[in-house]
């Protein structure tokens, strides 16, 4: 765990956001949108799931991401964490709060995501991408409202989700069911005075398309280009500030009109 420090800390809300291991990911960009607007933000990170990605580790986001959002005056908490085993929840709340305080902002932006079908997805290879899209997504908004110590009506979960089927059988399935969690927190944790919405952000160039999934996205999307990881970043500062209060219980679609 890192911790650095900003220089305007009065009054920032705390934020933690989940999945932030690369500097082209979307989580990145949601650490230094909501640094950029007044929070302060602890995030985490799995190295050995990128390193076994095509795209590989990157070493030196952590340390990169954490300087940009000082720029901006936040401190940060980085913290190493597998979301595949159920216990690291609780120490992840338990290493933010002790460096920022309590957690009003929970940015679920982790995922497992492996490409395979009906007929060749692995029994292993289902179970953790539940393991990690969805049950570590469900322990993380019971931790958040067990620990939330906010006032009414500040509170924020904000989950990354996909409508993926074909191809990406079990990511899209433990995604489906996340979206159904996310939803059932926003009447759930109704006393709370907690928002709880989903994000659909579609196709999203982060560094895993091919020349060819580019080009067929660009075909199929009106705006005629790509999504970028600042687009879906926007929309998540907007849910996480006091404007966005009012939107409760909601899949939203930022994709830039792809069907």
């Amino acid at each position: 765990m890192a911790l650095t420090d900003g220089t305007d800390q009065q009054h920032r809300p705390v934020a933690l956001v989940t999945g932030a291991g690369r500097s082209a990911g979307i989580a990145a960009s949601v650490v230094l949108t909501l640094a950029q607007t007044g929070w302060d933000v602890g995030f985490t990170y799995w190295t050995p799931y990128d390193e076994r990605m095509p795209w590989g580790a990157d070493p030196e986001a952590m340390t990169q991401l954490s300087s940009q959002a000082t720029k901006h005056g936040a401190r940060t908490a980085a913290v190493e964490a597998d979301l595949a085993d159920p216990h690291a929840t609780a120490d992840i709340f338990e290493a933010v709060e002790r460096e920022l305080g309590s957690v009003s902002a929970l940015v679920l932006a982790h995922c497992e995501s492996v490409n395979s079908g009906l007929l060749d997805t692995s029994i292993e290879s289902f179970d953790r991408h539940f393991a990690v899209n969805t049950r570590a997504s469900w322990l993380l908004i019971r931790e958040y409202a067990q620990r939330f110590q906010g006032a009414h009506g500040t509170g924020r979960i904000v989950s990354l989700t996909s409508d993926a089927t074909v191809g990406n059988l079990p990511y899209g399935a433990s995604k489906g069911a996340l979206d159904r969690i996310t939803l059932a927190a926003a009447q759930e944790l109704a006393h709370l005075g907690v928002t709880a919405n989903a994000i659909d952000p579609g196709p999203t160039d982060t560094g895993w398309m091919t020349a060819e999934i580019k080009d067929a996205v660009l075909r199929s999307t009106p705006l005629g280009r790509l999504g970028r990881p600042q687009d879906c970043a926007n929309l998540v500062a907007f849910l996480c500030s006091p404007d966005g209060g009012w939107i409760n219980g909601q899949l939203l679609h930022s994709d830039g009109g792809i069907p």
